[in-house]
């Protein structure tokens, strides 16, 4: 069995389409997230193929990871998000199957999809974040009340696209948004609810592309406004001054490597009254959708949809087959 190895964070660039290999675009898998990641996925692979790049689409729900193997693919393009597909299960059981993949790795994408321990791993590397309690049952919703205050978010730690989150607005109001959040993951938090304005920053082969500020006439950025809504509205530039953008870009970059994050992804902000971003989360396998954020970024900064699909694929040479002593 070859094993992968993860080398220096000098990204390669590839300049012939065949030094790829054979593509596989994962897509689908069986998460709340599937209708999304089968859009991502869609559109990664019409991208690729258009730049004549051998790819083809892998529903893991449909199909064993080993055929990845027994059908000659040499390198796997995720697009699969939520859990068993941004939280390190499949890039685990890619390593084994010695299959280089685009994108963070194992551990910074298992620490990424977990909100909570994001925001430790953050607060510790000196990353502002929303004030926050966990729930993990009625006797907890007091005390983050008195601390917290309202409004509060009530949101599962491991969900993307903002699946299982309410905002809370009143007491009676926060029993049945943690049972909503609780039938996602068993743990809950209780942020402290932030008016102001949205903020992401993408980041790709290391550089922070531009910001993006996000307007929405709904109560927040929820799966709709994401994904389908007209009526969301981006803003690139994202308005700050150039001297607070570059700080958001840093500040982003830092998130990224305190979780260990690789490769490209999306840090998601809110700046209160005071002007402060503070972290929300960190997406290691971000939308690819004609409403996602990261393209609109990569367009501000000059990059077509395909050369972003085409350089997120290059992510997957960070990582190279090695020989095992049982091989």
């Amino acid at each position: 069995m070859s094993r992968l190895r993860t080398t220096g964070l000098e990204f390669r660039r590839i300049r012939a389409a065949a030094d790829f290999g054979r593509v596989a675009v994962l897509m689908g898998g069986d998460s709340a997230e599937r209708e999304i990641s089968l859009l991502t996925g869609a559109a990664v692979l019409d991208a690729l193929s258009a730049r004549g790049v051998a790819a083809a689409a892998f529903d893991p729900a449909t199909r064993p990871l080993v055929e990845l193997v027994s059908d000659g693919f040499d390198r796997a393009w995720i697009a699969l998000h939520g859990p068993g597909g941004e939280d390190g299960a499949v890039q685990g059981a890619l390593e084994w199957l010695g299959l280089p993949y685009t994108g963070s790795g194992v551990l910074g994408s298992a620490l990424a999809m977990d909100k909570l321990r994001t925001k430790r791993v953050a607060l510790a590397a000196g990353i502002a974040t929303p004030a926050f309690r966990v729930l993990t049952g009625p006797a907890d919703f007091a005390p983050a009340l008195a601390e917290l205050g309202l409004p509060l978010a009530v949101k599962p730690a491991s969900q993307g696209s903002s699946v299982g989150i309410s905002r809370v607005g009143a007491a009676a109001d926060l029993a049945p948004a943690w049972r909503a959040a609780a039938a996602h993951d068993p743990v809950v938090i209780a942020e402290r609810w932030i008016e102001g304005r949205e903020l992401t920053v993408a980041v790709l082969h290391g550089q922070a592309l531009p910001a993006i500020a996000i307007e929405t006439p709904r109560t927040f950025y929820d799966y709709e406004a994401k994904y389908f809504a007209s009526d969301t509205r981006y803003r690139v530039p994202c308005g700050l001054a150039p001297a607070a953008e570059a700080d958001l870009a840093r500040t982003a970059l830092a998130t990224f490597a305190a979780v260990g994050a690789l490769g490209w992804g999306r840090v998601d902000f809110i700046a209160g009254a005071e002007g402060v971003p503070l972290l929300l989360e960190l997406n290691t396998v971000p939308g690819m959708t004609s409403h996602s954020l990261v393209p609109m970024a990569a367009q501000a900064a000059g990059i077509d949809f395909a050369e972003l699909a085409w350089r997120v694929l290059e992510t997957s040479f960070a990582r190279e087959r090695s020989a095992s002593p049982c091989d």
